[in-house]
């Protein structure tokens, strides 16, 4: 039996970056009977850079989860839960976090890059600066074996791994040490519509999961293709365009797909023919599940109640690991 973990930081609906990152691979082990999946909506981790900003962590919880839903993640099989509703996630980071120095979260280069990234400068906030330790204790708790990451966030993992090791070399055999699953090879992340970097939130790049049809064919209309392409007889240029790189990621007809690259690289080919051709790939994939979300979004309430029970069920499991923690530790002073 594997036990995995996997989460999302609320911070926006979630687009075809997740799908195709994440989502899709959970609705695939949530399939398997040997798999016990947890999925976390990462309030707690979300707003240890939106601290000031808490509203914009809060209303997308919601959202989030309806997402979740859509794809086709099931709370009979998964159990979805919010973060900050597990206490035992705080307690756990906090012993964690005398087993970490200062220089080596430091040293940690996914925290350099986003501490980088978001240009905090001597203010990057505490919460932010120690995540890695929390996520480790989000780990720990469920007992995951299985983590999905993706290759920018292994060096987390590899954190979690160490505090795994020192405590249980450091008190006792309780904790369970997790191994990363990495994406297939060019699966890992989907470049932006504007094909620059990776589909974000904050570059405003994407194309989401909630996206009504007239905004998914205008999101497609406006992609980055080939800027030399400009007449319909021109050769175009197939590597960068972001239409075809989309097409190899969600269309099934392959051979269709190999001809149409022929055909705009010898010129002849519209980039209107084949964006209208993307529209109908992602149209077949998206619209069942754009449907689903609308139809659980009639609902919010009982969406919350979902994850209401299934934060129970999740605190249930990390009270188990703390109450073990604490015996290895010998802190569990008042046990009968």
């Amino acid at each position: 039996m594997n036990t995995i973990l996997t989460g999302d930081r609320p911070t926006g609906k979630l687009h075809l970056g997740h799908y195709v990152g994440s989502l899709k691979k959970r609705v695939e082990m949530q399939a398997d009977p040997d798999n016990q999946l947890f999925v976390m909506v990462a309030d707690m981790q979300a707003l240890t850079d939106n601290a000031k900003t808490p509203e914009k962590v809060s209303a997308n919880i919601l959202e989030v989860a309806l997402d979740y839903l859509a794809v086709g993640i099931d709370p009979a099989k998964t159990t979805l839960f919010i973060q900050s509703q597990i206490p035992q996630l705080s307690e756990l980071t906090m012993y964690y976090l005398n087993l970490v120095s200062v220089a080596r979260v430091r040293r940690n280069p996914t925290v350099k890059a986003e501490i980088e990234q978001k240009k905090f400068g001597e203010g990057v906030p505490s919460g932010f600066f120690i995540y890695p330790v929390s996520q480790a204790a989000d780990i720990t708790a469920f007992k995951a074996n299985l983590v999905p990451v993706g290759e920018d966030q292994k060096p987390m993992l590899e954190q979690a791994q160490e505090i795994v090791h020192s405590f249980n070399s450091t008190y006792q055999e309780v904790l369970i040490e997790p191994k990363a699953v990495l994406p297939p090879k060019g699966m890992g992340r989907l470049a932006g519509i504007d094909g620059n970097g990776k589909m974000s939130k904050s570059l405003n790049n994407g194309i989401y999961l909630a996206d009504p049809a007239d905004v998914l064919q205008k999101k497609v209309m406006s992609m980055y293709t080939d800027p030399n392409h400009i007449h319909v007889n021109d050769p175009g240029q197939v590597e960068g365009n972001m239409v075809f790189t989309y097409l190899d990621v969600f269309g099934t007809e392959k051979e269709k797909i190999a001809d149409l690259k022929d055909q705009y690289r010898q010129g002849g080919l519209g980039d209107v023919k084949i964006k209208r051709y993307l529209i109908d790939v992602l149209e077949a994939e998206f619209a069942p599940i754009r449907a689903r979300r609308e139809d659980f979004a009639k609902d919010p309430a009982a969406v919350m109640d979902l994850l209401k029970k299934g934060s129970q069920q999740a605190e249930k499991v990390a009270a188990q690991t703390l109450s073990e923690v604490k015996k290895a530790m010998g802190i569990n002073y008042f046990a009968q």
